[in-house]
C-alpha cells in the first residue's frame, strides 16, 4: 500500500519525523499494514470505553509542592532557551519541500 505525498507531509508535520529515506517510508507502510489488521476484528455488540480503568476508582494524591525555586537548574538541561522558556517543536526539525518528497516517493 503506497503512502501519498499529502499523507506523508501531514504525518511529518504532526509527528515531526522525517520520512525522506526509503527505510522511513517502508517502516511507515509496515505500521499502516499492521494497524489495518484492526479492521478485521469483529466489534459487534461491544460498547465503546472511555478508559480501560472505567470500572475502577482512581485514587489521586494531594498535589503538594515539595520543591521550588529551581528554574536555573532546570534550564541548564535545555538545548535552546528563550528568556526562561525551553524552545520546543514545531520548527526544530527542517522538513523537505513537498516537491522534494514527490521525487523521492517515485523512487521508492
Amino acid at each position: 500500500q503506497q503512502v501519498s505525498v499529502e499523507v506523508l507531509d501531514h504525518l511529518e508535520h504532526l509527528a515531526l519525523v522525517d520520512f525522506r529515506d526509503s527505510e522511513g517510508v517502508e517502516r511507515l507502510q509496515k505500521a499502516i499494514q499492521f494497524a489495518d489488521q484492526l479492521q478485521e476484528v469483529n466489534t459487534d455488540g461491544v460498547e465503546p470505553m472511555d478508559s480501560v480503568l472505567e470500572d475502577r476508582c482512581l485514587y489521586l494524591r494531594e498535589d503538594d509542592v515539595t520543591e521550588g525555586n529551581c528554574t536555573k537548574e532546570l534550564l541548564e538541561n535545555a538545548r535552546e532557551k528563550v528568556e526562561e522558556y525551553f524552545v520546543a517543536p514545531p520548527g526544530n526539525i527542517p522538513l523537505p519541500k513537498l516537491e522534494e518528497r514527490e521525487t523521492f516517493l517515485q523512487g521508492s
